[in-house]
């Protein structure tokens, strides 16, 4: 039955590396989803949520790079 874990853990390793940058990501684009269309114009939609998500990777990059 460890092997069954083990192969489990690395199935959701190849998809989901650092859990924080995949949760800061879903809150994000929940964020925008509910909350854009009532405080911003829809020109700016896109452009709030690319972004949002470029600083969400940016953080994600420094966090990793001071690890090592």
């Amino acid at each position: 039955m460890r092997w069954l874990k083990t192969i489990l853990g690395e199935l959701i390793g190849l998809f989901i590396d650092d859990g924080t940058f995949a949760v800061a990501i879903v809150v994000w684009l929940g964020l925008v989803r509910f909350a854009a269309p009532r405080l911003l114009p829809p020109t700016l939609e896109a452009p709030i949520l690319f972004a949002g998500l470029l600083v969400i990777l940016a953080e994600s990059v420094l966090r990793a790079a001071r690890r090592r």
